[in-house]
C-alpha cells in the first residue's frame, strides 16, 4: 500500500494516529486500540524511505537524514491533515502520523465539561489543560479557542510546533505560527508576541523554563494565555512548573503563578464498556484558596481543596471516574487503572455520592 493509501484508511477508520516502522506491517490505534493493518505487507527501509520522500520538501528530507528525526504537519484532504514526526530507531527510518480533524469540535459535541465554555469569557489569566500524549488536549484547547473566534472580535495568537488544527477567521482574526517555518525559537516568538497586539495567545507546550516564564510574563501583562503540559493532575502541575526553575527562582514562580492562574484541567480519554472512549477530568480554578496554597508552597492542600469545592466547579479526576462508573458507562476496573487515587475511588463508588 502507498502512503496515500494508509493515510486515506486512517481518516475511513477515524484512526487518532498511523505508525509506520521499518521491519512492521502499518499499525493503526482506534479508541485507543493499537491494531495492524491487515491488508498491507511488512515494511522495508526503502519503502519507509519512498514514503518520506513523497511527503517532504527535498529541503526537510535533508534535514531530518542530518538530525535524524523531524516534526512536521502534513495536509492532506478536505477532512484531516496530520501531525507528523520522523524519527530513526534502531538505525531504521519510522514514522508516526498523528490524524487532525479538519472540522473543529466545539465544546459540547466533545461532551466536555460545561465549565469550559466559562473560560472562553475570561480576558486575562493563565489556564493549563494537561494530561497523558494521546487524551485530547490539542482538541480540547481547539474547542476552546475556537468559541472564543466564534463569540468574541479578538486577535488570537498560536505558537506551534507544528501546527494542528487550522483556525478559520470567524469574530476574531488568528495568526498561527509554526515553529521552523514562522519563526526559529520558541523563546523569540514569545518575546514577540507582545508585538503583535495579541488578545489569547496559545502556547503549544511549554518545554523548558524559558517557556513558562515567558508564558507567565504574556499573563501577567493583561492576557489570556492557554498552553498545554504533560502532567496527571492539578497539583502536579503546578509543582513541574516551580520545579523547573532554580531553587533562587522558585518563590517568585509561585507568586507569579498565584496572581495567573485561572484554571487547570486535567483529562484522560477512558474506554467506556461501548468502545468509545470518554472524558474523565479534573479542575481547579484559581479561588482564592488555590492561589493561597500556590504562593504559600502548599500545593498538598489542592486535592482536599478540589474535593471541597465542587459548588464552584472543581472536582478531581476520581469524581468524574466514579460518575462514569455509576452511570454504567465504564467498568469499575478499567476507572481503577486511570484513577490517581484508587482508593478515594473506590470510597466515592461505594458511598454513592
Amino acid at each position: 500500500m502507498g502512503i496515500k493509501d494508509l493515510l486515506e484508511l486512517t481518516v475511513q477508520r477515524r484512526a487518532s494516529d498511523l505508525h509506520i516502522i521499518t521491519g512492521l506491517p502499518p499499525f493503526i490505534r482506534v479508541d485507543g486500540v493499537l491494531s495492524p493493518v491487515s491488508s498491507a505487507s511488512l515494511l522495508t527501509q526503502d519503502v519507509v524511505d519512498k514514503y518520506l520522500k513523497e511527503i517532504l520538501l527535498p529541503e526537510n528530507l535533508e534535514r531530518f537524514y542530518v538530525n535524524k528525526e523531524l516534526d512536521f504537519s502534513l495536509p492532506f484532504s478536505e477532512r484531516a491533515r496530520f501531525r507528523v514526526n520522523a524519527y530513526t530507531q534502531k538505525g531504521h527510518y519510522a514514522l508516526s502520523f498523528r490524524m487532525i480533524p479538519i472540522e473543529i469540535a466545539d465544546i459540547d459535541a466533545l461532551q466536555l465539561p460545561k465549565i469550559l465554555h466559562s473560560f472562553t469569557n475570561l480576558r486575562q489569566g493563565f489556564i493549563l489543560v494537561t494530561g497523558p500524549t494521546g487524551h485530547g488536549k490539542s482538541t480540547t484547547l481547539a474547542a476552546v479557542l475556537n468559541e472564543i473566534n466564534t463569540l468574541r472580535a479578538c486577535h488570537i495568537v498560536t505558537i506551534e510546533d507544528p501546527i494542528e488544527f487550522v483556525f478559520r477567521p470567524k469574530n476574531s482574526i488568528i495568526s498561527q505560527r509554526e515553529m521552523g517555518a514562522d519563526s526559529l525559537s520558541w523563546q523569540v516568538a514569545l518575546r514577540s508576541v507582545l508585538r503583535e497586539d495579541p488578545d489569547v495567545v496559545m502556547v503549544g507546550e511549554m518545554r523548558d523554563h524559558e517557556t513558562i516564564s515567558s508564558a507567565l510574563t504574556i499573563a501577567e501583562t493583561g492576557h489570556l494565555v492557554f498552553a498545554t503540559l504533560h502532567t496527571n493532575s492539578a497539583a502536579q502541575t503546578i509543582d513541574r512548573i516551580v520545579d523547573v526553575f532554580p531553587d533562587e527562582q522558585q518563590k517568585q514562580v509561585r507568586l507569579q503563578m498565584s496572581n495567573v492562574i485561572e484554571a487547570v484541567f486535567s483529562m484522560r480519554l477512558v474506554p467506556s464498556v461501548s468502545g468509545e472512549r470518554l472524558v474523565a477530568y479534573e479542575v481547579m480554578l484559581g479561588t482564592s484558596a488555590v492561589k493561597s496554597s500556590i504562593r504559600e508552597g502548599k500545593t498538598h492542600q489542592i486535592d482536599n481543596i478540589l474535593q471541597t469545592s465542587t459548588e464552584v466547579g472543581m472536582n478531581t479526576l476520581e469524581m468524574s471516574l466514579a460518575t462514569l462508573v455509576k452511570s454504567g458507562r465504564v467498568t469499575y476496573d478499567v476507572a481503577q487503572s486511570f484513577s490517581l487515587r484508587p482508593d478515594e475511588l473506590t470510597r466515592l463508588v461505594r458511598s454513592g455520592k
